[in-house]
């Protein structure tokens, strides 16, 4: 015990402000990785993972095994050079979500207060009649991330949002009424869009296995984009979002209409750099509408 005291009072007095500094940003990195990986599939791969580069280094070291030893040596390089290929799409995503942080633009959205006002009700109108005749479906409010892929997947639609359009999508057994809409700039887009299911272990881990194939579609489009997803549930009739790969379940329409606001309505300098965006759209490259 005293030599184990000694020792760690020798490596105290070693460290420099530049040695914690050196841990810290090391220690950032792992619990960053680990976060970007949670609830998802490669979580358990990498527990696989590590128990068998740990049951090997354990076998080799204890037994004397020189061929299994020198066959062991030479593999764990080819391992670490498969580890991108492996997690590909878990760090494609951790960098969409670095480059989504780092933009200045927080929605995409240049409709005025008002015909944003005008389209989430008209959301929340359609969502909660929906819900009260359980008709399932699947409704896609597009950001900052371009959603186009998945747009060319559907129906190419061009009309205003209205609860009347939505419920008529939605209607069961309706050539629309599968896949999902996606809503751009306060218009329906598309129909019947082929959406990306989610990988994330969270919707198996519910209590209730009611989580079909809608549910899996709001939240992998939330994972690989910005965008709000909202859900009714076929079966239920609850209402769900979806956004930055969490899903909220259970809300209201009071509780939908707040939560969609506080999304999608820009703050007093978003509005101000919309009003310049205006003034000076060739400044920003972009064209008036």
């Amino acid at each position: 015990m005293t030599e184990f005291l000694n020792n760690l009072f020798f490596i105290f007095q070693r460290l420099s402000w530049l040695s914690v500094l050196d841990i810290m940003l090391v220690t950032l990195i792992f619990f960053g990785l680990l976060y970007s990986l949670r609830d998802t599939q490669a979580m358990a791969l990498l527990r696989g993972m590590i128990m068998l580069i740990v049951a090997l280094i354990l076998l080799t070291s204890l037994v004397e095994l020189p061929a299994f030893s020198w066959f062991t040596q030479n593999s764990l390089p080819a391992l670490f050079l498969a580890l991108p290929v492996i997690f590909a799409p878990e760090i494609r995503r951790a960098l969409e979500r670095i480059g989504r942080a780092g933009s200045i633009w927080p929605v995409t959205a240049k409709s005025t207060d008002l015909a944003l006002e005008e389209t989430i009700h008209a959301i929340v109108s359609a969502t909660a009649r929906l819900s009260a005749r359980q008709h399932g479906a699947l409704i896609i409010m597009q950001r900052l991330d371009n959603l186009d892929e998945y747009i060319q997947s559907g129906v190419q639609l061009s009309a205003k949002v209205t609860p009347e359009l939505l419920l008529q999508i939605f209607y069961p057994n309706t050539p629309l009424h599968d896949g999902g809409v996606i809503i751009v700039n306060s218009k329906v887009v598309s129909a019947a869009s082929v959406l990306p299911l989610s990988a994330s272990g969270v919707l198996n881990r519910t209590p209730e296995r009611q989580m079909g194939l809608r549910h899996r579609a709001a939240l992998g489009t939330s994972e690989v984009s910005d965008a709000i997803a909202i859900v009714v549930s076929e079966e239920t009739g609850s209402i769900s979002i979806a956004h930055a790969g969490r899903m909220l379940r259970r809300l209201d329409s009071d509780r939908l209409e707040n939560i969609l606001l506080a999304f999608l309505r820009p703050s007093a300098r978003e509005q101000q750099l919309n009003i310049f965006e205006r003034l000076l759209p060739g400044l920003f490259g972009r064209k008036e509408e």
